[in-house]
């Protein structure tokens, strides 16, 4: 059960040190009436932590840090806002019109989430907020990380009394550029200090296809049928009953694959549900998206906790997202991560909590 001046302290923790520009981080927490609580930090456009008031207790259902020191250290992205192009684009570069760009990497040849620099290392504007609000802004000028055009960007995340946590993502550019933004948070309804993986809880995922990769874990082009295998959630399944079950899932340690996304829940409908062990938390995932990666948190042993490190499996990651690699696969017409000099990237993310 966690204290009444849980968030806080944590609050506290987060601004007793200095970020990369010698400045201590900003941290903002949402509320709403029924006593549940969103809480982000300036630096990455970071969700630090997410609380509902259960019957039992207060509960936290996202993996976090202690400390300012503990994020910039730990390379799991836990609560990021990641771009310019979320997920992986394959030997760290695309072309358009004939033109090469080149990124820069930052696992093996392949450039992820953006680059060694993308937007979960920057600091955030914070262009306004209330009790129920946030929005946040970054300029990433030309060449930054080796995307071509001058892209602005900014999020607003809100929290209402539908226990909804709604992220609304817009981005303009000068130049024609992919863009692929999403939050990276880690969760585990069961409480995120509960010291239980995230293996017992029971996940929905409306879709019928998913990506293959290769042992990079960069996409080869083939979106493989769930039927017949262990990346089938269409009517529900606790995460642990087919883990590892597959070729793909084996070289990657579990699950950490996009889904192509049924095309008649893009929008308002269930993309994704996830219920915890206990079944007194369950948060129902609705995107503009078309895709939505899953990460069973497969590497997340070592990382920095709020009491401790935390484990392998300890939180699972539901990204909504283009495709990866998609600025390099123009067949995947439905995944179109290119924007275009003038026009607007506007897509929304919602998480709703139900808790007993």
């Amino acid at each position: 059960m966690l204290s009444d001046d849980y968030v806080q302290q944590l609050t506290t923790n987060l601004t007793a040190g200095a970020s990369d520009d010698g400045q201590p981080a900003r941290v903002f927490t949402l509320s709403n009436a029924n006593g549940m609580t969103a809480t982000f930090m300036d630096i990455g456009a970071t969700w630090v932590s997410c609380t509902l008031p259960l019957r039992c207790g207060r509960r936290e259902v996202l993996l976090g840090c202690r400390t300012l020191a503990d994020y910039q250290r730990q390379t799991a992205y836990l609560g990021a806002t990641v771009g310019r192009f979320a997920n992986r684009i394959g030997n760290s570069c695309f072309s358009r019109n004939g033109k090469v760009f080149r990124l820069q990497a930052n696992e093996n040849a392949h450039c992820l989430h953006g680059g060694p620099h993308g937007f979960d290392r920057q600091r955030w504007q914070v262009e306004d907020c209330s009790d129920a609000m946030i929005r946040f802004s970054v300029s990433s000028p030309a060449g930054d990380q080796g995307f071509p055009g001058h892209l602005t960007v900014f999020v607003t995340v809100s929290l209402n009394a539908s226990n909804q946590v709604i992220f609304d993502y817009q981005a303009h550019t000068d130049e024609d550029t992919p863009v692929n933004l999403t939050n990276h948070a880690y969760f585990n309804l069961s409480g995120a200090e509960s010291g239980s993986d995230c293996l017992d809880h029971r996940l929905t995922v409306h879709a019928q296809r998913y990506v293959v990769t290769g042992s990079d874990k960069i996409p080869t082009g083939e979106l493989r049928a769930v039927a017949g295998t262990g990346f089938d959630f269409g009517k529900g399944k606790p995460v642990r009953q087919d883990l590892l079950l597959d070729a793909d899932q084996q070289q990657a340690g579990g699950y950490d694959h996009a889904f192509v996304l049924n095309d008649e829940v893009i929008g308002t409908g269930t993309a994704v549900e996830l219920v915890s062990e206990d079944e007194q938390v369950s948060m129902t995932v609705m995107t503009t998206k078309p895709a939505v990666q899953i990460y069973t948190g497969n590497a997340l042993a070592g990382t920095p906790g709020r009491d401790g490190c935390y484990q392998q499996h300890q939180g699972i990651a539901i990204e909504t997202q283009y495709l990866p690699d998609s600025p390099n696969h123009p067949e995947w017409h439905f995944s179109d991560a290119w924007l275009t000099a003038g026009e607007s990237y506007q897509h929304t993310t919602c998480y709703q909590f139900d808790f007993e």
